[in-house]
């Protein structure tokens, strides 16, 4: 039995992450800022004869997230997901910006996984894997505009957990980026490409055999490597 730990749990992939890990019978710690408005999650939760357990947890606010690391009671985690984001403005912001949209992607998406590792590194060993949920959009081949916080905030978290993934291979702790897919999630709408399920299948196999060899690397749902 693995020991897992999901922010963005309450809905989409994260939420289907959580189903899968519970359905193998791994120990589930399912973040969301709200659980006790996630009836998904909380019925999930109900059902798993205590696999599943849901925190409070806010990516944007350190004490939040230490707090929902110090209900995880110290286990030693195999994988941690950080799942949690927002789309941001879609159109191009060429003449104006709105920065409180602009900052919210920064700090849920950037500064979020960040803040996530922080509270949950002490936790962290050797085989621990974190797995982040980059975007395409982020990548610099990607052919469209518009997009602007959403994509500086993915293309910083690559790099960053680059990084990171550095920094932490002599403790031997693994750093994954992750293009979870075009999903039909309340993000990517109902005519996207895959399944929440699909997805989560994909990364969840990615996440379970990632190796220190590819600590740092960003790859497709599909275990592809995905260009930057």
């Amino acid at each position: 039995m693995a020991t897992i730990v999901i922010s963005g749990a309450s809905r989409g992939i994260g939420l289907e992450l959580v189903r899968q890990h519970a359905a193998q019978g791994d120990r589930v710690f399912a973040l969301c800022r709200a659980p006790d408005k996630a009836e998904a999650l909380c019925a999930l939760s109900d059902a798993s004869n205590g696999l599943v357990s849901s925190h409070a947890a806010d990516v944007t606010n350190d004490a939040s997230m230490r707090a929902a690391a110090a209900e995880t009671g110290g286990a030693a985690i195999d994988i941690l997901y950080s799942v949690a984001g927002v789309t941001g403005t879609i159109k191009p912001e060429l003449e104006s910006a709105d920065w409180a949209v602009f900052d919210e992607a920064i700090e849920i998406m950037l500064k979020g996984p960040l803040r996530t590792l922080h509270a949950f590194l002490p936790q962290l060993g050797k085989g621990s894997r974190m797995i982040n949920f980059s975007s395409q959009i982020g990548a610099s081949f990607w052919p469209y505009g518009g997009f602007y916080a959403y994509a500086a905030a993915k293309a910083g978290l690559n790099r960053m957990m680059r990084s990171v993934s550095i920094d932490l291979r002599p403790r031997g702790v693994i750093i994954g980026l992750v293009h979870p897919g075009y999903v039909q999630t309340d993000m990517g709408g109902p005519n996207a490409e895959i399944t929440p399920e699909e997805s989560a299948t994909g990364v969840r196999t990615l996440a379970e055999n990632w190796p220190i060899e590819k600590s740092g690397d960003f790859m497709k749902w599909t275990g592809e490597p995905h260009s930057w």
